[in-house]
């Protein structure tokens, strides 16, 4: 029965696309109209194949097949947004890259939010599903929750990526800060997210496990959290349900808190809290140690999820909100510091007993790094977030450079790591194809994030100061012209720096496949079998 309302309900949402392309009051709204319909058009015909089949997956085994698929979204989202992102960084150095063409789709105003949305929500968010639906399962010994709910969101995560692709290079956007989607688009994000989070619930609900391991603590805490964030920062009244325009609910420097409230969270729990979750987990597994300290780990969980949420309004000093908010918001993120470091401390003193494994594991390297970018990270976050050094560094590329140093090296590491973790174990197959690729894009990428990074505080620092420098009678010495035509050479080393980046990824992408590829599989024993919680 479920079969037959599947087909009728990919056979309704087919129809109705095509329709309202038909009626598109606008050109994003059309083309992302049309790819649904392909969507559905697809689904339909997916299930039109497979209907009666009975389950192929006993429930006494995990659902890895999601996790597997999740493995290969995130490596492909995350070579597809550091390419972008080497191109838009190559354009700031030289302005005749931005292409004329149709809608201006390859200039840097279309691409920079395709880029952002590709690491973070492409890259990023592919991460942080496929490792929760693996750690949840792993640690509770018991199967996701929902039957084929996981395989729903993994695929209404992928048409959201394409659709806000789609619509990004065609302007359809709202202007805001990591929250740039339009309104069907948000409202999809919902439905996904929401079942992300019964599954993850549910799977947590029906565990084997009495112990709820603090990793899944940081997960659910991110997923709550991120839903939250996600319908207030998002409300908005379509202009027409045939259109991809809307009217923001709210306006000026109430909406400005908003957006920060949002901006700030969204790496506080999206990029922190989440990847913290993977940190617990694999960090332990791969260097075959347990957690440093458990109490530390919870001590870390509640102190950063209680002052995170408040740290937001310091984006927004000497501007017109009051400035009672935005020195609390000051406040709160420099006691951050402080279970910020806890963490840190925590994943790094895991390899107590098993500091010899730096010598000889790439993987571990990698990982360590990660921990280490997440400690400088969140030390610089809050220094950045006092008056007199955000006077200086707000508007400038030290912004940019903090965040990349943050989001390349703590964030795009630990995913390597785990990547390189999950994928021999998830195709049964007895190690990586080669250690030393690890060891090349090990290299590759610190190198890229260095160059990058440093490139990005010496360009900021010096763009400050050239913005604040006056002559004797009070005026500005240097035109805005100025500033950006001595940038010239750090943007240059900037592009430089993501290349080895995205080189390192493709690497990692080439490993990846021919260890599933080229590498023997194991001895046919079941590896999904449930086993007592890892």
């Amino acid at each position: 029965m479920w079969d037959y309302i599947k087909l009728i309900v990919f056979g309704v949402v087919a129809v109705l696309a095509a329709i309202a392309a038909n009626y598109a009051h606008d050109l994003p709204y059309m083309v992302n109209a049309l790819v649904v319909m392909l969507a559905a058009a697809i689904a339909f015909v997916w299930q039109l194949r497979h209907v009666g089949e009975p389950a192929h997956h006993p429930q006494t085994e995990y659902l890895d097949g999601v996790v597997r698929a999740g493995v290969i979204a995130t490596t492909f989202w995350g070579v597809v947004g550091f390419l972008v992102g080497v191109v838009i960084a190559f354009q700031l150095a030289f302005p005749w890259l931005n292409i004329p063409g149709v809608e201006g789709i390859l200039n840097f105003g279309r691409l920079r939010p395709l880029h952002t949305s590709a690491v973070i929500f492409a890259f990023g968010g592919n991460a942080l599903i496929m490792s929760a639906f693996y750690v949840v399962q792993r640690t509770t010994a018991a199967r996701l929750f929902g039957g084929n709910l996981g395989w729903f969101v993994f695929w209404g995560w992928q048409l959201m990526i394409v659709l806000a692709a789609t619509s990004y290079v065609l302007g359809g956007t709202q202007s805001k800060e990591y929250a740039e989607t339009v309104w069907y688009i948000d409202w999809w994000i919902v439905v996904v997210w929401v079942a992300f989070l019964l599954a993850f619930l549910g799977t947590l609900w029906k565990r084997k496990e009495p112990h709820i391991y603090v990793a899944n603590w940081f997960y659910l805490s991110f997923i709550v959290t991120i839903a939250m964030l996600h319908i207030v920062n998002n409300l908005a009244i379509p202009v027409s349900f045939l259109g991809s325009q809307s009217v923001q609910v709210t306006a000026g420097v109430q909406d400005a808190m908003i957006q920060w409230w949002y901006g700030h969270n969204a790496v506080g729990f999206f990029l922190t809290a989440g990847f913290l979750g993977m940190m617990y987990y694999f960090v332990p597994k791969q260097a075959e140690r347990p957690v440093f300290s458990y109490k530390l780990s919870i001590i870390h969980f509640w102190a950063l999820i209680f002052l995170y949420i408040w740290a937001g309004p310091h984006h927004l000093h000497y501007t017109a909100l009051p400035d009672w908010a935005s020195t609390l918001g000051m406040v709160f993120s420099i006691m951050l510091w402080m279970p910020s470091w806890g963490g840190m401390i925590n994943g790094l003193m895991t390899l107590s007993g098993a500091w010899d494994k730096l010598r000889t594991d790439p993987i571990i390297r990698m990982m360590v790094v990660s921990i280490g970018f997440y400690g400088m990270s969140t030390f610089e976050g809050p220094m950045m977030s006092i008056k007199a050094v955000n006077s200086l560094s707000h508007y400038t590329d030290w912004t940019i450079g903090h965040v990349h140093s943050g989001a390349l090296g703590w964030n795009g590491m630990i995913t390597f790591g785990a990547l390189y973790f999950l994928t021999p174990r998830l195709w049964n197959r007895e190690g990586l194809y080669s250690l030393r690729l690890v060891s090349w894009h090990f290299w590759l990428a610190t190198i890229g994030i260095v160059l990058y990074a440093s490139s990005m505080w010496v360009t900021g620092i010096m763009e400050g100061l050239m913005w604040r420098e006056v002559d004797a009678n009070g005026f500005l010495v240097n035109a805005f012209a100025d500033t950006v035509s001595a940038k010239f050479p750090m943007y240059v080393v900037r592009g430089l720096g993501g290349v080895m980046f995205l080189s390192g990824a493709i690497i990692m992408a080439y490993n990846l496949y021919m260890t599933v590829r080229a590498q023997p599989a194991k001895a046919p024993v079941n590896a999904n079998n449930f086993v007592p919680a890892e």
